[in-house]
């Protein structure tokens, strides 16, 4: 049976908008538990989804390059604007934090915003490739492929996630940590202490190299990863609706 594919949401309710960019092999559903609590204190919150990801094949992700999901983020920023908001912060989880930071980087018009267990830096490990092998053996297990096609799928995998991490490892260190300098506005940081796919120790190298601007940084000691719905995300709501208040005066 094949399951109903996760959708983008927009949350419409106060004047204060948010947008929420989703993980590297995740969908809008990795954020849409943090929207639900920032729209109950009165926020608008956008979560878009990156091309290529909520299909029930798992190369469509790895047919997309950085430089496509850098658009699907300045297109989601023009989404709100073109709704008619002014006051807006972005957030990204994972690889979203990447493109969330180049956007605070680039447009100086955004309030705030920040990363969720995001790899800015290159660290010690990273098992994001074997966790995009684990999840996909999952989706095509309920996907319309024959059993010898989801075969021949995997079979291809390893190469092309290898391949499409080294560019978004690229782009990471070209266009966006190297520019780092450019934000402007108050950053947050969350991170797990018991990240299970990143080095979490890249989340304090962050902090430090933005020196220019106030960062709100936050360790989950007791988390993995995806901080929007383990056991850190109770916190990370009330810290981020905290932060949030700084920045919409």
């Amino acid at each position: 049976m094949m399951l109903k594919q996760p959708e983008p949401f927009f949350f419409e309710h106060g004047q204060h908008a948010v947008i929420l960019l989703h993980a590297y092999a995740g969908s809008a559903n990795d954020v849409r538990m943090l929207a639900r609590a920032l729209e109950r204190e009165d926020y608008t919150v956008y979560g878009p989804q990156f091309s290529g990801h909520a299909t029930d094949d798992p190369r469509d992700i790895l047919a997309q390059a950085p430089a496509q999901w850098w658009q699907d983020t300045q297109q989601a920023i023009s989404f709100m604007r073109q709704k008619g908001y002014t006051k807006i912060s972005i957030f990204g989880l994972s690889l979203g934090g990447i493109f969330a930071t180049a956007a605070l980087e680039r447009d100086s018009q955004l309030l705030g915003g920040g990363t969720f267990s995001s790899p800015l830096f290159a660290g010690n490990r990273s098992d994001v490739a074997e966790m995009f092998i684990t999840l996909s053996h999952h989706q095509l297990a309920h996907s319309q492929f024959s059993i010898t096609e989801r075969e021949q799928i995997l079979m291809t995998l390893p190469e092309l996630v290898q391949r499409q991490l080294q560019a978004v490892n690229t782009f990471t260190t070209t266009e966006v940590t190297s520019h780092l300098s450019a934000v402007t506005q108050p950053f947050f940081i969350g991170q797990g202490g018991q990240d299970e796919l990143i080095d979490a120790t890249v989340a304090r190298r962050l902090r430090d190299q933005l020196p220019q601007v106030p960062v709100d940084f936050h360790w989950y000691a007791d988390a993995g990863h995806v901080i929007t719905v383990n056991s850190a995300h109770h916190q990370l709501e009330q810290d981020v609706l905290t932060y949030l208040k700084t920045i919409y005066k």
